[in-house]
């Protein structure tokens, strides 16, 4: 062999051991096993995107959630102050002293009065006054009333007045007779002064009788209210939320008498329109001269005029008719007395 082969030979193996060296080294081989492959790496997660949940909007009052509307809880109406006094009565009425508000619980019993409760009352004069409108069926055809003069009642009556009605002759209402809910059930702390409600047609007519007065016929009432002009409102011919409680005002529940005077009518007799519907004496019948006829009509339903405070603004009108079962007794109807 030349001698240069062994240099040859280590140079040959050093060129191959530097070769091999380039490569990944082999994870080496358990016992009886192939060999064993690195772990592959593992990508990064795909970010998570914050999805905005669906939000509720305020939309004209009322919450719409994923395209659904829910009508808001309607929130009543603060009540007005009531003026220290009434609107001055014109100089030809004859005015009593407003009885004293006193709160009678519902098992209490007071003295009786010495005589029958005096209410402020009105002078309506005699003469003649638009009486019905082309705008109802019910209450056509228009037509002039002469009247003869009378008095009116200033004011609904109230708690405190039927209280001691009550309290001087033991009367039991119709409702009470009938185990339902009654005028007691609405005469609470501080509503003295609100019209008593729950009352029928009979427990009307016995209180006028008691106070020795009467219920208003349908003409007496609606020239109280309406006036010798034929104004649409009591206090004209143009709606006003603000002068009355009605629907539209929003107190969603009686109001003290005399309120809002502003919305008196001709005479100075308040509340004629809303607060509550206030029981006359005639039946339902149509008007002279009338071709409408209306299956309720004739001695059934009894005539209540002027709206409550949930009638809208077209029952509150001075010509506008309902009628109801004398023995009915809600929570909006009321009455006044007239002599």
């Amino acid at each position: 062999m030349h001698k240069g082969m062994p240099v040859l030979l280590v140079l040959l193996t050093a060129l191959v051991l530097m070769l091999a060296g380039c490569g990944p080294a082999a994870t080496p081989t358990p016992a009886g096993g192939p060999p064993t492959q690195p772990p592959t790496p593992k990508l990064p997660e795909a970010a998570t995107v914050a999805r905005p949940q669906p939000t509720s909007e305020l939309i004209g009052g009322a919450t719409a959630v994923l395209g659904a509307t829910v009508e808001p809880t309607p929130t009543p109406r603060p009540l007005p102050t009531r003026p220290p006094t009434a609107t001055p009565i014109p100089a030809t009425a004859t005015q009593a002293p407003a009885p004293t508000a006193t709160e009678i619980p519902p098992t209490a019993t007071v003295p009786a009065p010495t005589g029958p409760v005096e209410a402020p009352m009105v002078e309506i004069p005699a003469g003649e006054f638009l009486f019905g409108s082309d705008e109802q069926p019910e209450a056509s055809p228009p037509q002039k009333v002469n009247l003869p003069a009378f008095y009116m009642d200033v004011y609904e009556v109230t708690n405190a007045q039927f209280a001691a009605f009550v309290a001087a002759t033991g009367y039991k209402t119709t409702a009470e007779q009938a185990g339902e809910p009654s005028w007691r059930d609405y005469f609470g702390q501080g509503k003295e002064d609100h019209p008593v409600v729950k009352v029928s047609w009979y427990d009307a007519e016995a209180y006028c009788k008691w106070a020795g007065k009467r219920l208003p016929t349908e003409q007496e009432w609606e020239k109280a209210a309406r006036g010798t002009d034929g104004r649409r409102y009591p206090w004209g011919n143009d709606f006003d939320p603000e002068k009355l409680n009605g629907m539209e005002a929003g107190y969603r529940r009686t109001l003290p008498v005399g309120s809002l005077p502003a919305g008196a009518s001709p005479y100075g007799v308040m509340d004629m329109a809303g607060n509550v519907a206030e029981w006359t004496a005639d039946w339902y019948q149509a008007y002279p001269g009338s071709t409408y006829r209306d299956q309720y009509m004739g001695e059934k339903f009894r005539i209540t005029r002027g709206g409550g405070w949930f009638s809208d603004k077209e029952q509150v009108q001075t010509f506008f008719r309902n009628s109801t079962a004398p023995e009915a007794a809600n929570d909006d109807l009321g009455f006044r007395c007239a002599r």
